[in-house]
């Protein structure tokens, strides 16, 4: 019991990243203002970000780049002792896309009110529907 504890404890930061998904999840699929569905998708896709970045990470890891090489056999170089660049710089273009994505929502939504005057789902259906 006390094992599963502390790994829970330990791996603090996944539970974290957990919660935040779930509740993106659940304002994505719970809610019916268009607003509230667009910031479940930005808190879903912030967790997932958070996520990558810390799995990149290692303590006592440093940046890989390697100052002085002497010559090709003289020192073995330890990629255990370095923090994998990978994950950060494809975390880099999510958060890109992720401001792009927003913005065109945003734009979406803004358009929808204007023709609708209601951000509302279910409103917005049955105005449809009676068209």
């Amino acid at each position: 019991m006390t094992e599963a504890i502390s790994l829970i404890v330990a791996k603090y930061n996944y539970w974290l990243y957990i919660v935040l998904m779930m509740i993106g999840l659940y304002a994505m699929i719970a809610k019916n203002n268009l607003i509230k569905k667009l910031v479940g998708m930005n808190i879903f896709q912030t967790a997932i970000i958070l996520f990558y970045v810390s799995i990149g990470s290692k303590k006592g890891a440093t940046i890989p780049i390697i100052e002085h090489v002497q010559g090709a056999g003289e020192h073995a170089i330890k990629v255990a002792d370095y923090i994998n660049p990978l994950p950060h710089v494809l975390m880099l273009t999510a958060i890109v896309v992720s401001v792009s994505t927003f913005g065109v929502a945003l734009a979406l939504a803004l358009k929808i009110y204007q023709e609708y005057k209601t951000l509302e789902e279910d409103e917005i259906l049955m105005r449809l529907r009676e068209k």
